[in-house]
């Protein structure tokens, strides 16, 4: 049974205020924290293993599942109080300011998002990939095909997540504006939901959600609508309160090597990492999981972040010239402390130069 919700048509200068509906509430609500031009400088890394009792709380999903048949659980140097199985931005940025949540994976944009609103956090690590993660997915019956023929329709639009910047690359890149279309607010975990519901015409969808929803609506007229548009990063970020704590900076350090590893070892071991993932985690059959990993290219990490930075900083002037967020200096948003810690722990070709 489909679930009906009412959604927002979301103006130019409104973003701040939905996002998710957590956002607003969190900044209203939760104690002021400093911005990133306030927090002290970083200084150096510590070395050696993190103190006996040294816990983090790791919202890291993938690693979880990894660190077990990678064989690096005995290199993890301190206790992982719990792995909250949570990926979209603004349900990380409220972990963060609930102080539940130590430190986290998303793509580029939850670190934007969480500055303009006060939220102090800092990237600690860098994956780029070249090959667009999503697909535009319509709802069933649609006449859409491309990307251009998004004019005048309804589009599920995150601002804080990945999924939203892709909308916005996506229209520029078609020469269409964003008042050509509807911006439906909505976060990304209701896209699905507001598709089948056909509450929205159109919306990014990632894997394994994408073979799902195809798979189920696809003989009634569903289908994907691939646009050239590249989500470069996925980062480990945390709060800057955590990278404040000497105890917690050595166990992000002794993490960041293990993370990256463990995404080389997925690549090197597909068969094992879709039946881990994609079938006993994801839902999805084998078959499916095989041409999912097929359509996916190896993990490249940058020693350099010179690179992630610049893109970044596009993808913060993207956002503020629509007026969904303040102009700010995205390389405020990297402690690059730890540049290159997760390329130096893999095998160098899986290391960019930046």
């Amino acid at each position: 049974m489909s679930r009906n919700f009412a959604h927002t048509s979301v103006g130019r200068r409104s973003f701040m205020a939905l996002a998710g509906g957590t956002i607003l509430s969190l900044a209203a609500c939760a104690p002021q924290t400093r911005t990133a031009a306030e927090a002290k400088p970083a200084g150096r890394l510590p070395t050696g293993s993190p103190p006996p009792g040294t816990k983090l709380s790791i919202a890291v999903h993938s690693t979880q599942l990894q660190l077990g048949p990678a064989g690096l659980n005995k290199e993890l140097k301190f206790t992982v109080s719990q792995w909250p199985n949570l990926s979209a931005g603004p349900d990380v940025i409220q972990g963060f300011r609930a102080h539940s949540i130590d430190l986290a994976t998303n793509a580029g944009i939850p670190p934007i998002q969480a500055h303009a609103i006060g939220v102090d956090a800092k990237i600690v690590a860098v994956q780029v990939r070249k090959n667009p993660s999503y697909v535009f997915a319509t709802a069933a019956g649609s006449d859409i095909r491309t990307v251009e023929d998004f004019r005048g329709k309804k589009i599920g639009f995150s601002q804080g997540q990945a999924q939203g910047v892709v909308v916005l690359r996506a229209l520029k890149k078609a020469g269409l504006r964003n008042s050509e279309v509807e911006l439906v607010a909505l976060p990304s975990t209701q896209f699905l939901t507001a598709l089948q519901s056909k509450q929205v015409d159109v919306a990014p969808l990632g894997e394994p959600t994408l073979t799902k929803y195809l798979g189920q609506y696809g003989k009634d007229g569903a289908r994907g609508v691939k646009a050239d548009v590249v989500d470069l990063l996925t980062v480990l970020w945390a709060p800057t309160e955590v990278l404040d704590d000497p105890a917690k900076v050595a166990a992000v350090r002794n993490f960041i090597p293990l993370w990256s590893r463990g995404l080389v070892w997925a690549w090197e071991n597909t068969d094992e990492w879709i039946d881990t993932y994609y079938v006993k985690d994801q839902g999805v059959s084998k078959e499916d999981g095989k041409r999912i990993v097929a359509s996916l290219r190896k993990p490249q990490f940058p020693v350099s972040w010179d690179k992630a930075i610049e893109w970044e900083q596009e993808t913060a002037d993207l956002l503020a010239d629509g007026g969904f967020v303040p102009k700010q200096d995205a390389s405020e948003l990297f402690d690059r402390r730890f540049e290159g810690l997760a390329a130096k722990a893999v095998p160098a070709t899986y290391r960019v130069a930046s």
